[in-house]
């Protein structure tokens, strides 16, 4: 089986809710664009993926993966996997992560669908069901953060994530205020997204402590190591790192080996695809290390996470990130969890996901071949 084309397919993201998710993140709002990425093989089977976010177009990075990616991916077996893999990497300072990511979820797609199988099959299926929490944006308020809270909880969702506005009273009182409001039998996280300096950080952490949080994520500039260090020695809850910087397998090693960090964290878009996610999530069960996964972006990244989410057992939840107008998009149905809370295995071969083929072609800008 040989690869014989490879287009990038763009299409308008229109209506896009005001959205951020703290201090140092990007803030979406209007249109965006989504790519439709499809690997053709001489067999006639096509592997899919989606490239882009309401915050990062896929008009950004698309033209890189065409002109860099597509020229070693021509002619080549999809099914070397870990041999393209390999090479895609090599080409990350011409081309980005998120386009490493992308070609990895198609190649996934490809060899699902030859197996006639689900990925997580082909990835060693441990579960087919994982418990969905609710991750906020930046609301207006304490009571709009409980008021939001208490809903998710109503609805049967396993936990609810806050990210705060990243101002560090304002912050302690929004925790405050949710963890008021759903109990302290309920379980609550706080992304911090990288805001805090560290008295801040530690300030926050002993609050976030002493009121019963399940992890504190990313309180800390994403690359201040010695500084995790220190406060992981201060505090007693779980620390949730590695989001970012945006790279692969070799960017955990160090976190691992200085203690920084209680859980590991990744995603398809910012980790380079599935392969990556793997890789990381085994190194992370042999230190006895959960492993999170994030948001991955778009729909169908995080319709390829569920497969991995199905494969391994270090992991706790399913993040779903609100709200939906800002980061639900392109499939049909989407992922939502059930009354109890839970999604579940893909069942259809390769990743599997209903992508919204009519939706596209009404919104097609243009194809990049």
């Amino acid at each position: 089986m040989k690869i014989t084309d490879v287009t990038l397919t763009l299409f308008a993201w229109d209506d896009i809710p005001a959205t951020t998710y703290g201090g140092h993140s990007a803030r979406s709002a209007g249109s965006s664009d989504l790519g439709l990425l499809t690997i053709t093989t001489d067999q006639g089977i096509k592997g899919h993926a989606f490239l882009g976010s309401a915050m990062n177009p896929a008009s950004t990075d698309g033209p890189g993966l065409i002109r860099h990616l597509k020229p070693m991916l021509m002619g080549r077996d999809p099914l070397d996997r870990e041999r393209l893999n390999q090479d895609l990497w090599r080409r990350v300072r011409a081309s980005t992560v998120r386009c490493i990511g992308a070609c990895d979820v198609a190649l996934w797609d490809i060899a699902g669908k030859v197996a006639n199988q689900p990925v997580h099959r082909l990835l060693g299926t441990y579960r087919d069901r994982i418990p969905a929490y609710a991750s906020s944006a930046v609301l207006s308020s304490p009571q709009a953060y409980a008021a939001e809270a208490q809903q998710y909880k109503a609805g049967g969702w396993a936990a609810y994530k806050i990210h705060p506005p990243t101002r560090w009273r304002e912050d302690i009182k929004v925790c405050e205020a949710v963890r008021q409001a759903v109990g302290d039998d309920y379980t609550i996280m706080l992304d911090s997204t990288w805001s805090y300096a560290f008295p801040e950080a530690l300030r926050v952490g002993k609050a976030v402590e002493e009121m019963g949080f399940h992890w504190y994520e990313d309180p800390l500039h994403d690359q201040d190591l010695y500084g995790y260090v220190k406060l992981k020695q201060l505090l007693k809850i779980p620390i949730l790192a590695t989001e970012y910087p945006i790279t692969g397998l070799e960017g955990y090693a160090p976190w691992i080996v200085e203690r920084a960090t209680d859980y590991l964290r990744g995603d398809i878009a910012v980790k380079g695809g599935i392969t990556t996610l793997m890789k990381t999530a085994h190194l992370a069960e042999a230190f006895r290390m959960t492993y999170e996964i994030h948001h991955g972006g778009n729909s169908h990244n995080n319709f390829a996470q569920l497969h991995v989410a199905m494969a391994i057992r270090n992991t706790e939840f399913f993040e779903v990130l609100l709200p939906s107008g800002a980061q639900k998009y392109g499939l049909n149905p989407d992922i939502d969890p059930d009354k109890d809370g839970f999604v579940y295995a893909p069942t259809g071969p390769g990743i599997g996901a209903p992508i919204d083929f009519e939706l596209i072609k009404r919104k097609t800008v243009t194809v990049l071949r």
